[in-house]
């Protein structure tokens, strides 16, 4: 279970920093989650800098939770 969750928290750190660097420069076009979920959903479009980082802090929550577990 600890492999698992620090897995999946690299994967959205890394997503969401990467969703903050294309945001903020224009690079990493190739990051297609965070496109994805920040131009489909309605909600968000206006606010994909704000959602990416809140899927990098969100990452970096699930990385300190499993730093817990035994």
């Amino acid at each position: 279970m600890k492999k698992l969750l620090e897995g999946v928290g690299v994967l959205l750190l890394i997503a969401g920093g990467c969703g903050v660097l294309r945001e903020l420069t224009g690079w990493f076009d190739f990051m297609g989650f965070t496109r994805f979920l920040t131009e489909n959903v309605g909600v968000l479009e206006d606010r994909a800098l704000f959602a990416n980082i809140v899927i990098a802090v969100v990452g970096f929550a699930v990385l300190m939770t499993s730093d817990q577990l035994n």
